[in-house]
């Protein structure tokens, strides 16, 4: 193995140590702060929870950091020892999934301190990688594009994981189906699917991705094809995000869009980020829990603009993200030149139920899927032609159910076969 496929293969397990130190010395303060906070007791809710304790329990306590900063400075030594044995060994069968939950839940984390386990953003097929997102190079990022795509041949059709998700999870383990790989079958689609960082903004992952299409229909081979977008959950706001910042940038590709389709995307935020988000105000206003409202602040910035579904930086750009004043989002309708379609899943029989409409498909409710809001203005103008609901049909099956793949081939059938 050479050199470089070496480092490739240990970059995963040094992300690993890495973090894991740094989740060590954090949770030594953590601990430490809630020993501090009984010690003062109860009357001293309001003190600081970042309070060190002294004497020797102090002493125990700097010992762990010191040993934990020392296990982490010796990791790269220790790698150098388990080179060879990663060498003939392969990969871990679920390690995609792994990298991407972590890059879902700390992924800004990882990305500013600079951990190799952050996700770059890419275009991929067959497994296999054609281009990647660099912010330094943007303008370069054609050429290698148009080397990587020798034999495309129909439309390209780009598929958008959701939050913690990565591009392999679009084929599903229990009956092979890939909602790509069966238009590409059935209507003669190229697939091409996005892999990226779910936990950095949505709309950082946007604009670098409306960088990668500008990429994609200037060098496409043979005459221009029209473009077809289907997100799933978080997928579906990097997409609307994408427009926004390929229009505003000028770009081409923005007018070659025909369809854009959504899966349980939460167009107007999910309701358990903002449960997660009370909870972590509840914490910090009891005296013995609060230092563990640190541990709600751990959640990334993409998590944080689910709250809300908030695709444009000035959402958060200058404010704390974890600000308990309501934010409301900037209001981004439907391009009205393209065809969007809306599917959101409900896991109970009857729509129109309380209950159902609450709770959709366990993760979106049915309204934000739908683009529905209270205020008539923000509602997405999706006609109710091209809306549908999956009865019985959880957020992640959504992915695999043969009921959504109908509706999306009876969707998309017209427009790709006239």
């Amino acid at each position: 193995m050479d050199e470089d496929a070496t480092s490739r293969k240990t970059q995963p397990v040094r992300g690993l140590v890495k973090l894991t130190a740094q989740a060590t010395l954090g949770l030594a303060d953590l601990v430490e702060a809630v020993h501090a906070r009984v010690l003062q007791g109860p009357l001293a809710a309001g003190a600081d929870a970042n309070n060190r304790t002294g004497g020797l329990t102090g002493l125990v306590y700097r010992s762990i950091r010191g040993v934990t900063r020392l296990a982490g400075a010796g990791a790269d030594e220790l790698l150098g020892l388990l080179e060879p044995a990663l060498q003939a060994g392969g990969t871990f069968p679920q390690g995609d999934a792994l990298v991407s939950a972590l890059n879902g839940v700390l992924g800004d984390h990882l990305e500013r301190t600079h951990n190799p386990l952050a996700l770059p953003m890419s275009l991929r097929a067959g497994g296999r990688e054609l281009v990647r997102y660099n912010a330094e190079r943007a303008a370069d990022l054609a050429p290698d594009l148009a080397a990587a795509l020798p034999a495309a041949g129909g439309a390209p059709l780009v598929l958008i994981h959701g939050l913690c998700m990565n591009d392999r999870q679009w084929r599903s383990a229990a009956t092979g189906h890939d909602h790509g790989a069966a238009l590409a079958r059935d209507l003669g689609f190229t697939p091409l699917y996005l892999r990226y960082n779910t936990g950095l903004h949505i709309a950082r992952n946007g604009e670098a991705l409306a960088t990668l299409l500008e990429a994609l229909v200037t060098h496409w081979p043979g005459p221009p094809q029209p473009l077809t977008l289907l997100g799933h959950s978080m997928g579906g706001l990097v997409a609307r995000s994408a427009l926004h910042h390929g229009v505003a940038a000028g770009h081409r590709w923005p007018g070659q869009v025909g369809d854009l389709l959504f899966l349980g995307t939460p167009h107007h935020g999910a309701p358990l980020e903002r449960l997660g988000h009370w909870f972590e105000r509840l914490l910090g206003q009891t005296p013995y829990a609060a230092p563990f409202a640190r541990l709600g602040r751990l959640r990334s910035e993409g998590i944080t603009d689910l709250r809300h579904g908030s695709l444009v930086a000035q959402d958060w750009q200058g404010r704390d993200r974890f600000a308990s004043t309501p934010a409301v989002p900037q209001h981004l309708p439907l391009p009205a030149s393209l065809r969007c379609y809306a599917v959101a899943g409900s896991l109970g029989s009857e729509p129109d139920e309380l209950k159902n409409r609450l709770l959709g498909d366990g993760l979106v409710p049915l309204d934000s899927a739908l683009g529905r809001h209270r205020d008539p203005q923000r509602t997405l103008a999706f006609p109710p032609e091209r809306q549908w609901i999956a009865q019985g049909v959880g957020h992640l099956a959504l992915l695999e159910d043969a009921a959504v793949y109908a509706q999306l081939l009876q969707w998309l059938r017209p427009w790709q076969l006239a």
